[in-house]
């Protein structure tokens, strides 16, 4: 049996079968190429594969345990499908274990770092008032970055003051927004997206210079230009204005569970990850300002 050929096959099921995110596809497709890869370099087949082959494997990978973590999940998951289509009789490395993993306390701004962060845009171009709008909407509703590129102009009520976001498996959530990021949303829609335009009609909410919907990696490139001329010296991502929006609500008395549902979180243990984020910071400002800290 041919590894890559059994490799396409799964990809190809994945896609039309189950409801995975195109990020989750790249990652099981980059796993299994780096599988094959291993296999193919050390000549050993699928139907003679040992438990011992996918240890050497995770060992000559030498990445982090969240890595193999999720090495031992994708390439666990194909076999399993080797499996269910009769290709194999048994699941070699189905009592392998995934390194277990701390999760890390998510990287937040503070209050006076985003409101820096907010005035940074030029607001004498297209393109930084596009920006500015986009990076008040994402701390305004704690959005992801593949929610905000995917942004059409039918997802904002402007005047009910409400974002209609498709998240993570198409599921559909909808978001209050604060009065000034809709005033930014309103100022970039009426008078600066039709500079994006270019003659095309599209209903993409933020778009590129092209006149397309922006990517991903534009939003962080263009978050990463702002945060440096805004004094912010840590790297930071899209995904840090999220964190920062829930850990500013809870750290300001929000209910929990309405934080859940406005992040799109499916189980409320993922969002009380930020509950811990503001006990470390009291425990911070106490360590800082008590006289016996």
């Amino acid at each position: 049996m041919e590894i890559d050929s059994l490799v396409d096959a799964y990809l190809i099921e994945l896609r039309m079968g189950k409801r995975l995110s195109p990020n989750t596809l790249d990652a099981y497709g980059r796993d299994l190429r780096r599988f094959s890869s291993f296999l193919i370099e050390n000549s050993i087949s699928i139907d003679g594969f040992r438990r011992s082959h996918f240890l050497g494997f995770l060992s000559a990978t030498n990445v982090s345990a969240r890595s193999a973590a999720r090495l031992v999940s994708s390439v666990r998951s194909f076999f399993r499908h080797l499996v269910r289509e009769g290709k194999l009789s048994a699941n070699p490395i189905s009592e392998v274990r995934a390194p277990r993993i701390g999760r890390p306390l998510p990287k937040y701004l503070t209050v006076t770092e985003v409101g820096n962060l907010l005035e940074a845009p030029d607001r004498s171009t297209p393109e930084g008032m596009r920006d500015r709008a986009m990076i008040m909407l994402m701390y305004a509703a704690g959005l992801r970055a593949s929610e905000v590129v995917s942004l059409a102009l039918q997802n904002v009520d402007t005047n009910g003051g409400f974002l209609r976001v498709i998240g993570k498996r198409g599921k559909e959530r909808v978001v209050p927004v604060a009065d000034a990021a809709l005033e930014a949303l309103r100022e970039y829609v009426k008078g600066w997206r039709p500079k994006f335009l270019k003659g095309k009609a599209t209903s993409a909410l933020f778009l590129s210079r092209l006149g397309r919907q922006i990517t991903r990696q534009t939003l962080w490139n263009r978050i990463g230009l702002w945060a440096g001329a805004a004094g912010i010296r840590t790297r930071i991502s899209p995904h840090t204005l999220r964190h920062s929006f829930a850990s500013h609500l809870l750290a300001g008395g929000a209910d929990l569970r309405a934080v859940q549902a406005m992040l799109g979180h499916a189980d409320i243990a993922t969002t009380q990850i930020y509950t811990h984020v503001t006990s470390e910071r009291l425990k911070e400002i106490h360590r800082k300002h008590h006289p016996r800290g």
